[in-house]
């Protein structure tokens, strides 16, 4: 492929950025990525006009995201199937833009009268290396899930958000503090005939 004809494809899938509308990302509410999703509606100056709809994973967003083209898919680097998701759909979903910001205070937390050391903590599989290595790790589908476990009790500790910890009455044992992070937007449309 020439240079000039990646730019002219460069320029044309960033010209169809203004036509996004609603963004779809990780939910329950408190993850990192709702919070980038709105973030990005703010700096497109779509606060009142743009919407931000939760799903349980990235994958089940992308199975019921309208196809028009004025719905993506707010998705972050350090995921770790980014590269899946990607390249299973690339007929339907394409990358149009990324930034940089941080993330809210990730924090190991824990119920009430849990041990400062727990044994078994909730955790998303992008953060998972901050689980304490005496610890059994219990994989879920996102920071704010991992709060909602240990808050019912299915895990002594979790990795999850200062924000999440704080919603669900979770007392922090360690902050791991802001993360830098990049996050992606993959318009969602119909595959190019």
């Amino acid at each position: 492929m020439s240079v000039e004809l990646a730019h002219e494809l460069a320029r044309k899938e960033i010209s169809t950025v203004g036509t996004i509308r609603s963004l779809h990302t990780l939910g329950p509410t408190g993850t990192n990525l709702e919070s980038a999703a709105h973030m990005w509606l703010d700096r497109q100056g779509l606060t009142g006009d743009g919407a931000v709809t939760l799903h349980p994973s990235l994958e089940s967003a992308l199975e019921t995201v309208p196809r028009t083209g004025e719905h993506a898919l707010v998705a972050c680097a350090v995921y770790p199937f980014l590269h899946t998701l990607v390249f299973e759909n690339l007929l339907v979903c394409r990358m149009v833009d990324s930034f940089l910001a941080p993330t809210h205070d990730m924090v190991l937390a824990a119920g009430p009268h849990a041990p400062d050391k727990p044994r078994t903590v909730a955790t998303h599989p992008a953060p998972a290396s901050l689980v304490p290595p005496d610890s059994e790790r219990h994989v879920v589908n996102s920071n704010a899930q991992a709060a909602i476990d240990c808050a019912a009790g299915k895990t002594e500790g979790c990795i999850t958000t200062l924000v999440a910890a704080r919603a669900h009455g979770l007392r922090v044992v360690r902050s791991f503090g802001r993360v830098p992070m990049v996050y992606t937007v993959h318009q969602v449309t119909e595959p190019a005939r």
